[in-house]
């Protein structure tokens, strides 16, 4: 009888051994770090869309199945055009960011704006005229602006250099020294080997010119180095990037990848531009 315990007792314990065997990778399972956690900080995390912008209405105007209105906004006065909308002056409206025209020439106004936004639209009106395309995004918005109320304007000189004479920064005396490396180039230099250099990585440095944020998921930045020429807009380069200008951006070396001949559409294409730009320390 005390073998036959004694057995009984030793079966239980290897059993319960056993058991406690095959718990622990459940247990290492469940406390294990979740996939997502695992990967890279942003993997698989899209980019934010532009943030709306808020502002209070100073002017308006309704042309041509557009609203144009002068808004003043924390960064300044803005000229913004939506699909028709009832607006009022003094009313605060926040707008989505859209795409930036320079000198764009309104048909229906007989009037050009050195530089104005089109919206996709102000958040919580989202109504539009009978006949009129609803608002979607400032692509949209600008591409059909183009075609209905910019008239010239609209359509781009088939010996177009840059492709952006709408949006080319004037000429600037200044003299930047060229990025130190082998894959570095002055501006001049850029637009002269495009072809040779498309789809390559490159590194240009210069004065930042101009700023335009959030467009089509972007920063657009054009900067000089006193090299190219006004005469056929060789001098000022369009450089993209997910990066947000800081209030440090002076003289900046950017990389990036070069591309040739790109078009965007709505007569803007350019002969050569770098694009998802990084600072280059």
């Amino acid at each position: 009888m005390y073998k036959f315990i004694s057995l009984c007792c030793s079966l239980i314990f290897i059993i319960g051994l056993t058991a406690c065997s095959n718990d622990k990778p459940e247990k290492q399972a469940d406390t294990s770090q979740p996939a997502q956690q695992q990967a890279a900080p942003g993997a698989g995390i899209p980019a934010a869309a532009p943030a709306p912008v808020a502002g209070k209405v100073l002017e308006t105007i309704d042309a041509g199945g557009y609203t144009y209105m002068n808004v003043a906004t924390a960064s300044g006065e803005k000229w913004v055009a939506v699909n028709q909308t009832a607006v009022a002056v003094g009313e605060e409206i926040t707008f989505m960011d859209g795409m930036v025209m320079q000198n764009f020439s309104s048909k229906s106004l007989d009037r050009t704006f050195p530089e104005i936004v089109f919206s996709g639209g102000l958040v919580g009106k989202g109504a539009t005229p009978p006949g009129m395309p609803p608002a979607g995004t400032g692509a949209e918005s600008f591409s059909q602006a183009l075609s209905t109320e910019g008239g010239a304007a609209a359509s781009a000189p088939a010996n177009m250099v840059t492709g952006s004479q709408k949006a080319v920064v004037p000429f600037a005396e200044i003299k930047v020294e060229k990025a130190l490396g082998e894959n570095s180039y002055t501006v001049a230099e850029i637009f002269s080997k495009a072809t040779e250099l498309n789809g390559q990585t490159v590194a240009v440095k210069g004065k930042v010119m101009k700023v335009s944020p959030g467009i089509m998921g972007r920063n657009w930045i054009h900067i000089q180095d006193g090299t190219g020429s006004p005469a056929d807009n060789t001098h000022d380069l369009v450089i993209t990037t997910s990066q947000a200008a800081g209030p440090d951006w002076d003289i900046i070396t950017m990389e990036g990848v070069l591309a040739a001949n790109k078009d965007f559409g709505s007569g803007y294409s350019y002969v050569v531009i770098i694009e998802d730009a990084n600072i280059k320390e």
